[in-house]
């Protein structure tokens, strides 16, 4: 029996403009688009009709895993009360960041992650998930254990993207000292002493790991065809060595310069969305606002704040002079979905995923009314 679903009454925003009219669903996909309202089907009363949100890099799954120092709770709860917000939030593709090797940062025990893949992968199969997960390696370079927490997921299929970090002092985003301080001394309450023998032993690991684990592990994701990200490019050095491990997406550079080359070089250049709606990087670091201005920003992320990828391109489109709502959305739809090979969901088109989230805004921060996954609601 086919299942079908009418939307009317609807702004329905397209990758180039806004419409009023109707859209139906037939067997998860979208099977019609047209201007105007009809008689039946399930009124939307002016409010916006959109893509399904696509996340490509949110740590909010690792709070509910790890909501304390050294707590750990049940990794399927802690997956559902993730899952629960994301799809909230009108994300309804996400990929889960999994760190890759231990940086001293209390980082997780190798077999963490993989316990961790393998619950979301149960989850889905049981049905106890909303959005579609997808796993992100996060990977710390730097770290002499990385490659064997890596080996740990060489046959994963959902592992569709891989990024490449070094968190070391002096690197990336802690070029200066002062963030870097922050973090790991005045967190941990460290002596200068026991904090200036950390930075060392850190910087040498950097420089012994960080070139030859970088190779190894783009070699793998060009072999397995995953999509390989940077991550906290600063100069244009580091651009050179991302295009070099045939990087397609860039994560959040930390200068004008990095972004504007990985955006001239063909990479998407990423930011998060957390920066947009305050304003400012939490690190210190260029501003997300400036970049889209400048016309070098292309995908936002909601990295620790699930909501905010929702809410972030109402900003833009509210506050930079020629950004369009559907520009602006197209960084947290199209563009990432294309970045990640995923061609059948994040527009609104015949033929596409029914992925839909129903949108109201009369001012301030948008509100997710309902969300629809392959034409199921879920949320």
């Amino acid at each position: 029996m086919t299942a079908e679903l009418v939307f009317t009454n609807a702004r329905i925003v397209l990758e180039n403009e806004i419409i009023s009219g109707s859209v139906q669903i037939r067997d998860g996909k979208i099977s019609d688009v047209s201007e105007g309202s009809v008689h039946s089907g399930e009124d939307f009363a002016g409010d916006y009709l959109i893509p399904g949100l696509v996340e490509l890099h949110t740590d909010h799954l690792e709070t509910h895993y790890s909501p304390r120092p050294g707590v750990r709770w049940n990794p399927t709860a802690a997956i559902q009360a993730h899952d629960a917000q994301i799809a909230s939030s009108g994300i309804t593709t996400v990929f889960d960041c999994l760190r890759m090797g231990a940086d001293e940062d209390g980082g997780f025990e190798r077999g963490e992650m993989r316990d961790m893949a393998d619950a979301i992968q149960a989850a889905e199969r049981e049905g106890r998930l909303r959005s579609e997960h997808l796993i992100h390696l996060r990977c710390e370079v730097s770290a002499d254990n990385v490659l064997e927490h890596f080996s740990d997921f060489e046959t994963d299929p959902y592992v569709r993207l891989v990024s490449l970090m070094d968190h070391a002092p002096g690197q990336r985003q802690f070029q200066t000292m002062d963030q870097y301080t922050l973090y790991y001394q005045k967190k941990r309450g460290l002596s200068d002493a026991a904090f200036a023998e950390f930075v060392a032993r850190r910087q040498e690991e950097s420089v012994r790991n960080s070139t030859p684990h970088r190779h190894a592990i783009a070699k793998v994701c060009a072999e397995r065809h995953i999509t390989v990200a940077s991550h906290d490019d600063a100069t244009l050095v580091h651009v050179d060595e991302a295009i070099e491990n045939g990087v397609k997406l860039a994560e959040f550079p930390t200068s004008f310069d990095a972004a504007k080359a990985s955006h001239e070089a063909g990479m998407s250049v990423l930011m998060g969305a957390p920066n947009v709606v305050r304003g400012k990087s939490h690190s210190g670091n260029i501003a997300a606002r400036d970049l889209a201005e400048r016309g070098v920003l292309d995908v936002l992320s909601s990295d620790y704040v699930p909501l905010s990828l929702l809410y972030a391109p109402f900003v833009l489109a509210d506050e930079i002079e020629g950004l369009s709502l559907p520009k602006a959305l197209a960084m947290v739809t199209s563009t990432p979905a294309k970045s990640v090979s995923l061609d059948d969901r994040g527009r609104i088109a015949i033929g596409l995923r029914a992925d839909i989230v129903r949108v109201h805004r009369e001012q301030g921060v948008p509100v997710a009314r309902a969300v629809w996954r392959e034409g199921r609601r879920v949320a």
